[in-house]
């Protein structure tokens, strides 16, 4: 996955430590020469280095960095203008990188203003293709921290101009410090920093729709119907989207061998049903570096009517390509995973965990995709832990290639420990992870990477639990993974919608909130969270709000109108909708309307144009030069859906820093492919007033920036010291236990793809009349009694029908 030394967990407070020390040198002795100020324009002192401090460092600036490697800091006469410039080399590296920095004091680092952006340049030559601009923050309750890599510099043997605007300066932040750093052997030279502010955004623009709409967007149903019963959504790289449904949650189908899935084209409306060899109701999939989706796992049998066995996965996986829309089968698992985790690493490969076996067990085997050789790699090739993550463990992606377990999941319990752990593949451990809020009502919670990437910060949002069927709570969670020992703390409660308890929306009252919740990352930086219910297959909630990363506050807004609970999905369009499709309340039916969010920013007037993209084939650590018709504020690669369950870890909004020139813009892509791992991504580019363009799509893949045999990929210091528990792999086994009832489904009544709860919700009596009256209005019709057992005495009088005519008095 990725080759990476253990690094020491104090390194970043002795980072930090030597800064201090270089800033008390300079500001505890006397000025060789007076000091070079800031112009009026250019927010840097000293910014040609022309000033020199007491040690070997000009005034202003410090060393920095961190690691094995050996390094050298010099003043050189080869100066762009003036008489000094800045050398920085590495002749041996192992790991870590070595930077010169503005000093993080008052009197150095400049002031930035919240939610401004600056413009950046520099002039420099290098002997290396691993050097970045790199940027540090100063927050005022937090103190100094790594904040971004903006650029990589490109081989240059003489002076070459660096240029790149920052994103919005984060709130709470109210100086920076930045520079240079090398992580590959060989030099960077550097001279004439510079530094201004971007001018003020044009006024807001006048609204297109109605006042409502413009605060709170607009959703509209569709005129046409899914044709399939999907519960899988992936949006293709040529914008259409692959629905998923195989039986569809319906065993007459499966007993028929009629599996099917469509594809969805938005811009004309229409559906073409694909023949699909395999039952994947309630699979894995994963878009591939090249495109195509593959598709692990799935049914392979329902549970036995008498509920002595539950559902069953296979172990065949298949791989669908958006070109023919046909499905190709792969080699074999080596475990079958109905419910399984699909992962996309930097390298390309995926990695898969969870969900149950043939048996109807959890599967406790790590399964390993090879981008390399395009199959599931054998289980001896494969690091293994023998651990039973459960089901739809949302697995997400690290900046150094470790595996965040989020805490979300799918039916019941959590995982034991604290429901939240870092997983690394290496070294083949799991450190629990604190602070996740009652961890084991998080059943079909969502988690998301919030925006952007390189922030490292994981939004849970909501869950449930369907083996004791409490409400659905409000609870959300937000960690930063740059933090040395990182740790979940509450965020801001989920806002509160209508719930249709069966007689009409109601609002919600007291702490209830929803399970089934679906997240969307948005191209303003924002994440739309929609649909949900509040207790197992019932209750719908109605309730639509944004979260913004930087306020960590939630905004309600129009909520869909149509139920979106159990086996509903939410995605982005490229053209800056969101669509959402699909319910499956425990009565069995389908909901087969679709429908479509046009957020405010949509209705903000005329949106920017990406008129030209130079390449769409893209490379790690690459500037790729777009033009635009008028200018912007930001522009970041998003990864196209593939979510199910609430479930997307490979759901992910990358910043691309920009150069501008006029309406020519320059984007500088991230070197570190687990930021972003390799495939296709939607480009958006986007105003002042925070209105996308359509999106194009592109390519990513290398990485092609580290050509040196010893630089990994560029990766900053975080999640270094976690104090959690530590694990190494266990005895190996076969599989975990699990009970024919985990999806909280009693299978002596009705069909398999009706769900009568082993617990019904907690204001139902535990009487056969209230049973059997919460069960009539939710619309389960006649229930057939599976056998002679009778759990939860619903057919008293015996007659094999369940809440029938002898069973309780009607009014």
């Amino acid at each position: 996955m990725r080759s990476r030394q253990r690094r020491s967990p104090r390194r970043a407070p002795r980072r930090r430590a030597s800064a201090l020390l270089a800033v008390s040198a300079l500001t505890g002795g006397l000025l060789l020469t007076a000091p070079q100020p800031a112009s009026a324009a250019n927010l840097i002192r000293n910014p040609g280095f022309e000033t020199a401090g007491t040690g070997d460092m000009p005034y202003c600036w410090s060393k920095s960095g961190w690691g094995d490697n050996d390094f050298t800091f010099e003043t050189v006469a080869d100066a762009h203008t003036g008489t000094r410039a800045m050398k920085v080399e590495l002749t041996r590296r192992t790991d870590g990188d070595r930077k010169a920095l503005i000093t993080e004091s008052t009197e150095c680092a400049p002031v930035v203003t919240e939610g401004k952006q600056y413009d950046l340049s520099l002039w420099y030559k290098t002997t290396t293709p691993d050097a970045s601009l790199t940027l540090f923050r100063h927050d005022a309750t937090a103190g100094w921290q790594y904040w971004t890599d903006l650029k990589t510099l490109d081989l240059a043997a003489d002076w070459t101009e660096a240029s790149v605007r920052t994103p919005e300066v984060p709130a709470g932040t109210d100086r920076i410090s930045w520079g240079v750093s090398v992580y590959g052997t060989g030099s960077a030279t550097t001279d004439d920093y510079t530094m201004e502010q971007v001018a003020d955004p044009v006024p807001d623009p006048d609204c297109t729709g109605t006042a409502e709409e413009c605060a709170n967007g607009r959703w509209d149903v569709l005129p046409t119907r899914n044709p399939v019963r999907s519960m899988h959504s992936v949006v293709l790289h040529n914008g259409k989207v692959l629905l998923i449904a195989g039986s569809g949650n319906d065993p007459e189908r499966f007993e028929a061998g009629t599996f099917t899935s469509a594809v969805y084209d938005p811009q004309t409306g229409d559906y073409e049903t694909v023949p699909t060899p395999k039952d994947m109701f309630c699979a894995g999939h994963v878009q591939l570096k090249d495109g195509r989706v593959l598709v692990m796992s799935g049914n392979a049998g329902y549970p036995s009517a008498d509920g002595t066995l539950g559902y069953q996965g296979y172990k065949d996986s298949y791989i669908f390509d958006p070109e023919t829309e046909t499905y190709t089968k792969t080699n074999d698992m080596n475990d079958g995973h109905w419910y399984p985790s699909a992962t996309i690493l930097g390298n390309g490969d995926v990695i898969s965990f969870g969900g149950l076996r043939e048996d109807s067990t959890g599967s406790v085997t790590a399964d390993l995709w090879s981008d390399e050789q395009q199959k599931w790699l054998p289980t001896w090739q494969v690091n293994q832990t023998w651990s039973y993550w459960g089901l739809y463990p949302s697995m997400i992606l690290m900046q150094d290639g470790r595996l965040f377990y989020s805490g979300s999941h799918v039916f019941g319990n959590n995982i034991p420990g604290t429901g939240s752990a870092i997983y690394d593949y290496d070294a083949n451990s799991i450190t629990q992870v604190p602070g996740l809020q009652d961890k084991d009502v998080r059943d079909q919670s969502a988690s998301v990477l919030l925006p952007p990437a390189q922030d490292q910060k994981v939004l849970t949002i909501g869950g449930g639990n369907i083996d004791s069927n409490p409400d659905a709570n409000r609870l959300t969670d937000i960690i930063d993974l740059k933090q040395p020992d990182p740790a979940y703390v509450a965020g801001p409660p989920l806002p509160q919608g209508t719930v249709d308890l069966g007689n009409g929306p109601v609002p919600q009252t007291g702490d209830q909130g929803k399970m089934y919740v679906s997240t969307v990352l948005l191209p303003d930086g924002t994440v739309l969270e929609t649909g949900g219910a509040l207790h197992n297959r019932a209750d719908p909630v109605f309730e639509t709000s944004i979260f913004d990363p930087e306020t960590e506050t939630f905004d309600p807004v129009a909520a869909d109108p149509e139920a979106r609970g159990y086996h509903s999905s939410a995605f982005l369009l490229p053209d800056g909708r969101v669509m959402t499709t699909g319910d499956n309340p425990g009565n069995g039916s389908w909901n087969h309307d679709v429908s479509v969010y046009t957020p405010p920013y949509l209705l903000r007037g005329e949106r920017p144009a990406i008129t030209s993209v130079i390449d769409t084939e893209w490379n790690y650590g690459d500037t790729q030069r777009i033009t635009v018709d008028r200018p912007i504020a930001k522009a970041e690669l998003i990864r196209p859906a593939a979510v199910t369950h609430s479930s997307d870890p490979n759901q992910r909004f990358v910043d691309l820093p920009l150069s501008v020139d006029g309406n020519n813009v320059d984007l500088n892509v991230t070197s570190n492919p687990n930021l972003a791992p390799p495939g296709w991504y939607m480009l958006f580019a986007v105003d002042a007033n925070g209105v996308p363009s359509v999106a194009k799509w592109v390519r990513l893949d290398g990485p092609q920036a580290l050509s040196t045999k010893d630089a990994a990929a560029h990766v900053h210091s975080f999640a270094d010291a976690p104090r959690g528990k530590v694990a190494g792999p266990g005895k190996k086994r076969t599989s975990q236990p699990v009970g024919p009832t985990v999806s909280g489904c009693d299978r002596h009544y009705g069909s398999a793809n009706v769900c009568v709860p082993t617990a019904f919700p907690a204001e139902v009596k535990k009487t056969t009349a209230a049973r059997c009256d919460w069960l009539e209005r939710n619309d389960y019709g006649r229930l057939a009694v599976n056998g002679q057992d009778d759990p939860l005495r619903l057919d008293p009088n015996g007659d094999g029908t369940a809440c029938g005519k002898g069973d309780v008095r009607r009014r």
